[in-house]
């Protein structure tokens, strides 16, 4: 059992509106921009959904995003961050319909 250093992992699955063709694209783009920025992030890994022949990958979601922090402070001072902000309502709101959260130590 050897020490290791404090880790928050945000995890956030997107379904994208199908309305929006461009709409995982335009996902991704968005967070490289407005979240990749904010202080705190340690790891930053957006990308899409890569199909599997294994049932048990859940396959229906399009975007899935992966934030590793030091700890759950950061990430909760991350949620309120402008930028976060200014995502959600120019980027999250009109791409997508519906998300699920992720988050563990």
């Amino acid at each position: 059992s050897g020490t290791r250093a404090p880790m928050f992992s945000h995890v956030v699955i997107f379904w994208t509106n199908p309305a929006n063709p461009n709409a995982a694209a335009d996902l991704i783009a968005g967070a490289k921009k407005y979240l990749a920025p904010i202080p705190g992030v340690l790891t930053f890994h957006i990308g899409q959904m890569v199909p599997s022949h294994r049932p048990v990958v859940d396959q229906t979601y399009q975007v899935a995003l992966n934030l590793v922090f030091p700890d759950k402070k950061t990430q909760d001072d991350y949620q309120l961050h402008p930028l976060h902000l200014e995502f959600v309502e120019k980027v999250f709101k009109p791409n997508c319909a519906r998300v699920v959260v992720y988050d563990f130590e």
